[in-house]
């Protein structure tokens, strides 16, 4: 929930100007609030694509006042919708049944669901971050297939590491992703596994991007205050096709 419409539309404007710059290969998705998408997702550019920061988990149109469906986003031209953030977690008591929900409607909607995953600073001290993360997984993907989930992204983040300056190493990522890899294999198989993208979004900045990205499991990232200034989020970008 940052920036007001004028400097908003002044960020998205600067990124325009930069997507020329943007490495082969390397896809950029800006997730803005609600109350933008539709005039962003009309704007036209071709370097980056438009996602939702939430999705409503109802699938059919109706009276459920202040949700936005996935239909909804996907008529105005929104290709992408977080799912399950910790914060969404946190402030709006989302469980992995509900986040279960709101995957199946991005899917139901042709919607790329980018599905949150991630443990507390407490559950990782206890050593219990793999389980945690992995029963995550598991439930919100528990009534849903390969073929369902064929553009799925998974983002880990480590809620400890959020907003807070601290950052999990870059092994500490490459380990927790290799954990999620091999938690979709057991599930969807080998195949599925190798092919789904997997982010990591915990305090990633200029100086520490390239590290990070550079880890085998991890393919890509989910920027949050780093996205807020073009020059910061554009080397982010960069070090993503390095």
């Amino acid at each position: 929930m940052n920036l007001g419409y004028p400097e908003a539309v002044s960020l998205i404007e600067e990124l325009k100007k930069a997507e020329s710059t943007f490495p082969n290969g390397v896809e950029v998705m800006i997730a803005p609030p609600a109350a933008y998408l539709a005039s962003f997702a009309q704007s036209g550019s071709r370097g980056f694509a438009i996602g939702a920061q939430d999705v409503s988990a109802h699938q059919n149109n109706g009276a459920f006042t202040g949700e936005v469906s996935a239909e909804m986003l996907h008529s105005c031209g929104i290709t992408h919708a977080i799912v399950g953030h910790s914060e969404r977690r946190a402030y709006h008591s989302e469980n992995d049944q509900l986040i279960g929900e709101k995957i199946a409607a991005c899917v139901s909607a042709r919607i790329t669901p980018v599905y949150c995953c991630g443990e507390s600073l407490e559950q990782r001290e206890s050593g219990d971050h793999f389980n945690v993360v992995k029963d995550q997984i598991l439930l919100a993907l528990a009534n849903l297939n390969a073929a369902d989930l064929s553009t799925l992204v998974i983002a880990y983040e480590p809620v400890w590491a959020i907003g807070t300056g601290k950052t999990a190493s870059a092994e500490q990522a490459q380990e927790m992703h290799r954990e999620i890899r091999e938690t979709i294999s057991s599930k969807f198989g080998n195949d599925f596994a190798q092919a789904i993208r997997i982010l990591y979004g915990g305090s990633v900045k200029p100086d520490n991007a390239k590290s990070i990205f550079a880890k085998p499991d991890v393919d890509g990232g989910l920027i949050g205050g780093a996205s807020l200034k073009a020059v910061d989020f554009c080397k982010i970008i960069m070090a993503a096709g390095e």
